[in-house]
């Protein structure tokens, strides 16, 4: 009775907070779960439970798959708008179910941040977890990445459901030897594109076998430590591929699949997003899903590698948070041969992390950019680290007033890229549709 009484009373509290078009984010499942600590386990799920997670690009890849399954006519529930922690969860499962905590849906899809893996996943099923990827991130909240490793490593010891692993990334497909007795493993790679390269061209952290510390040899690097590796000594590295993606092109967005027929036209132009359409392909073989339809119209919005235009401007929007996500920013930068001016946003808010000493793994050797704008509490942080990189100085404009620096961006004809991180984003969106607002 006390649980169904929490229920009811959040989900007034959800339709009160609608009604005042405000987002809920995750408050709603703090409530939940300050009147009941396992509120979670109240809920009932039948269908298939499908989780995401990764350093970079669950939220693409959860509201891809939620996107494949209801373009198959099937009613998929997903926190779309990535609120990915144990709360944020309750919040998505709550506004979804009925008082008696029953979930109606074909497919749970959930985005669920690295930690909390083995908390949330306790307490309710997990039919298939997708792995994507692991970098170093917000150190001072989640330490080093072989911390978080390790405890999904403990957790998947006695997980038997599917597994699907990124074979590209050396610190997912450890995650396949867990547990030996778990024959429901699947591994999904992608075939060398036209900018990997031969030696590692950003920071990364795969470089030794993580069982017999042999340094790991590559074929080539896609990006950051992900590309085509194998342990010399004891063939790591070696698995057998459940889906391979092949014939990468990111400029037309085109791409194949060893063993179909089928070409897949998507709006994506970043082999990072490949990636994440790869896991998504993975995916939707298992189900048996078709997911060629659902990839060609998917738009990437919410700042993840969002185009819009202004006064004429082509506009791309990114999230980075760490250095590998402003890396490959900058990758689709340099793969952009046109001339381009860049807004640079950095934050430092709990969210964030307070410390921001990663962005000066970033990369910044960029080709025809003409102008760089900072901005953010770190506007002259980054200034300086850029400046650092040898970017003439005089092309540098740094502005803590983001509405100011957005106004700045505008002021020239050429076309932009706008990076931001994680609190960064959101507002800097909203300053650039508001500035578009005045242009149009």
């Amino acid at each position: 009775m006390y649980n169904l009484l929490v229920l009811i009373f959040c989900k007034i509290l959800s339709s009160m907070i609608r009604i005042f078009k405000k987002n809920s984010g995750n408050v709603v499942g703090k409530i939940a779960k300050k009147l009941n600590s396992n509120i979670i386990k109240y809920f009932k799920i039948e269908c298939p439970v499908i989780a995401i997670t990764a350093t970079n690009g669950k939220t693409t890849t959860n509201n891809v798959i939620s996107y494949i399954i209801k373009k198959s006519g099937k009613k998929a529930v997903s926190n779309t708008e990535g609120n990915n922690m144990e709360t944020g969860i309750i919040t998505t499962l709550l506004k979804n179910s009925t008082i008696t905590g029953k979930v109606k849906a074909d497919y749970v899809t959930l985005e669920v941040d690295e930690s909390y893996v083995p908390i949330v996943f306790k307490k309710i099923r997990l039919d298939t977890l997708i792995i994507l990827d692991f970098f170093r991130d917000q150190l001072d909240r989640n330490g080093e990445e072989e911390t978080l490793i390790l405890k999904i490593n403990e957790f998947l010891k006695t997980y038997n459901g599917n597994l699907i692993l990124n074979n590209d990334d050396p610190n997912v497909a450890r995650l396949g030897r867990a547990n030996p007795n778990n024959k429901n493993v699947y591994y999904y790679s992608v075939d060398k594109y036209e900018f990997a390269t031969e030696q590692e061209k950003e920071v990364g952290e795969g470089k030794f076998c993580p069982f017999d510390k042999t340094r790991l040899e590559y074929e080539y690097y896609q990006y950051s430590h992900i590309g085509k590796f194998k342990c010399p000594t004891c063939g790591y590295g070696d698995n057998e591929i459940f889906l391979q993606v092949e014939n990468v092109d990111v400029k037309e967005g085109k791409f194949s699949v060893k063993d179909e027929s089928t070409e897949y036209q998507t709006l994506a132009n970043s082999i990072y997003t490949i990636y994440n359409y790869a896991a998504t392909l993975a995916f939707a073989k298992l189900y048996n899903l078709d997911a060629k339809e659902a990839l060609r119209t998917f738009k990437l919005d919410n700042g993840r590698c969002e185009e819009v235009t202004i006064n004429g401007c082509e506009t791309l929007i990114n999230l980075a948070k760490n250095p590998t996500g402003a890396n490959v920013s900058l990758r689709i930068l340099n793969e952009d041969e046109d001339e381009k001016e860049l807004l640079f946003v950095l934050n430092d808010n709990i969210a964030d992390g307070f410390d921001v000493s990663w962005i000066w793994d970033i990369n910044f050797n960029i080709n025809n950019v003409t102008r760089i704008i900072t901005s953010g509490q770190r506007a002259y942080d980054i200034a300086i680290r850029i400046k650092t990189s040898g970017f003439d100085e005089n092309k540098i404009e740094a502005y803590l007033d983001l509405d100011e620096a957005v106004k700045a961006l505008y002021k020239t004809k050429v076309k932009k890229y706008v990076i931001a991180n994680y609190t960064a984003l959101q507002p800097t969106r909203k300053a650039i549709f508001a500035i578009k607002n005045i242009l149009s």
